[in-house]
């Protein structure tokens, strides 16, 4: 039961981190599920009967299963690849991602230039439009 908490409270600090816009959070979002998932691997092979991982010859029952362990091994090495790409690509990547903030660009109409004239007045003088 322990191993089942600790994996959902891993995933779901993964969930929040990966919400965040900023790459870094997304970076240990991703390795808070990739733990989560060694969890997981490591209690589908069964963690009430997981003994020493040698035993004697005569009693097999005794010994661990070394099959999740080598899944658990496997994904730490993906997992750590894959983070150290992220990483690289966080730091050398550029920041234009053309995703919106949440902040609305101001309206070209509102604008008003530095010499205090609205830009729909110079394309009137500029046509020969008087008000």
């Amino acid at each position: 039961m322990t191993v089942a908490l600790t994996a959902g409270i891993l995933v779901a600090g993964a969930v929040y981190l990966f919400l965040q816009r900023e790459m870094l959070r997304v970076i240990l979002g991703f390795i808070l599920l990739g733990n989560a998932a060694n969890l997981v691997l490591l209690a589908a092979g069964g963690t009430a009967r997981r003994g020493e991982p040698f035993g004697t010859p005569a009693d097999p029952s005794t010994i661990a299963d070394p099959l999740p362990q080598a899944f658990v091994l496997t994904a730490i090495v993906i997992a750590f690849s894959i983070t150290i790409f992220m990483l690289v690509l966080a730091v050398t990547g550029d920041n234009d991602d053309d995703t919106s903030d949440g902040t609305e660009p101001e309206d070209d109409d509102e604008t008003v230039e530095d010499d205090g004239v609205h830009p729909d007045e110079v394309v009137a003088a500029e046509r020969g439009i008087t008000s």
